[in-house]
């Protein structure tokens, strides 16, 4: 069972997803923040200190694989989750996301009970 303490990082550049993504997971008990960039996913991060970050790919200046590999290169984020959230939903970017390190990959559009279900997933494995 999710404890409320526990802190998810959205990272999506289209406010109204991101604002839904809050509402979703507010409603489930988690602690929320909203970063718009792959540079203010960064800085959120370093701050914020999520256990979980649902990322977009497709995000302006620095895209969402060049955010997971700068997260798992950080010795500071140790042990953080990464969903990707994306569109783009080729086998290729697919498997270019899990070699980035993500832990998991959805495609929008998405059921919403899927990525809940996914998020308490990751959250419930504390594998590295």
């Amino acid at each position: 069972m999710a404890s409320p303490a526990e802190k998810i990082l959205v990272v999506d550049d289209e406010p109204n997803i991101a604002l839904s993504l809050e509402f979703l997971l507010k409603s489930k008990g988690y602690e929320v923040a909203i970063a718009q960039t792959g540079s203010e996913a960064l800085q959120q991060a370093a701050t914020f200190r999520p256990r979980l970050v649902v990322l977009d790919v497709m995000l302006p200046v620095i895209d969402g694989f060049e955010v997971c590999r700068q997260l798992r290169a950080d010795p500071a984020q140790h042990g953080v989750k990464i969903l990707l959230l994306t569109a783009r939903g080729r086998a290729s970017e697919i498997q270019r996301g899990i070699d980035e390190g993500a832990n998991a990959y959805i495609t929008k559009p998405f059921a919403t009970r899927d990525l809940v279900a996914k998020v308490q997933q990751l959250l419930a494995d504390d594998s590295a």
